[in-house]
């Protein structure tokens, strides 16, 4: 169990991807993410999101990230951002999304 303190130290906010590129140097496939977060500015990351989405679908989605975690490093590419998703039944990743559009950079609580 985490207490409601906890909670609140995870900053979730909506973006928007701008771009999206298969990342070549990472061990299990991935795509290089842009991710508008309004007032936050745009932060990269790496997802592992390549069985259900396409880089050309991603474009103009919008999800929820975690956005205070320390930049990481993943092969040659920093990761600012974690874009979060559910796994499915194999273990794959389906992105979460507003069910409405929504301006980029609110927080989710």
């Amino acid at each position: 169990m985490i207490s409601w303190e906890d909670f609140e130290k995870i900053d979730m906010r909506t973006g928007t991807i701008l771009e999206a590129t298969v990342f070549a140097k990472a061990r299990k496939p991935a795509y290089q993410l842009s991710v508008d977060f309004g007032e936050l500015g745009i932060k990269k990351s790496s997802a592992q999101i390549t069985v259900h989405y396409t880089p050309e679908e991603l474009v103009g989605r919008q999800v929820i990230a975690v956005v205070n975690f320390p930049p990481k490093q993943i092969a040659n590419f920093i990761s600012e951002c974690l874009v979060l998703g559910i796994y499915d039944a194999n273990n794959d990743v389906v992105l979460l999304s507003p069910g409405k559009p929504v301006p980029n950079g609110l927080k989710i609580g």
